[in-house]
């Protein structure tokens, strides 16, 4: 991953993996911070993990190409917020509030934590609303 130049782009070298006429799909390897040791290749603990995206729009390329995937910065704020900011305020604020009330800490503990379940139900429900407003696009 990088930032561009203008720090309002965040940049993925990928692999066209197909194309069709009103979108393109890329494959990225992410990789962690560990990638330039010497025993990478024998450590368990190092992290390569393939992403598949999916760029709509019309795009010149064949699959094999290597692209640049973009995304706004913004959109990874947003996701941020979304997977772990939320999600973190709602288990801290029922705890909260739950102790607050003299619930024992046990059960404050597990309720706290059950109120993801419909945190996330609620993200998987909207998941096509969200997912409209992170666009990709390429750059060849």
């Amino acid at each position: 991953m990088k930032n561009s130049i203008d720090n309002e782009t965040i940049n993925h070298e990928g692999i066209v993996l197909k194309t069709e006429d009103d979108s393109v799909t890329v494959s990225i390897t992410s990789v962690s911070a560990c990638s330039g040791c010497h025993a990478e290749g024998v450590c368990s603990i190092s992290g390569k993990e393939e992403k598949i995206i999916n760029v709509t729009g019309h795009y010149s390329v064949k699959p094999g190409d290597k692209v640049t995937v973009l995304m706004k910065q913004s959109m990874g704020h947003t996701a941020l917020l979304f997977g772990y900011i939320l999600p973190l305020l709602a288990v801290v604020v029922s705890l909260i509030i739950l102790i607050s009330l003299n619930v024992p800490e046990s059960t404050a503990g597990i309720v706290s934590i059950a109120i993801l379940l419909p945190y996330y139900f609620i993200l998987y429900f909207f998941r096509n609303q969200i997912n409209r407003k992170f666009t990709f696009t390429l750059k060849v």
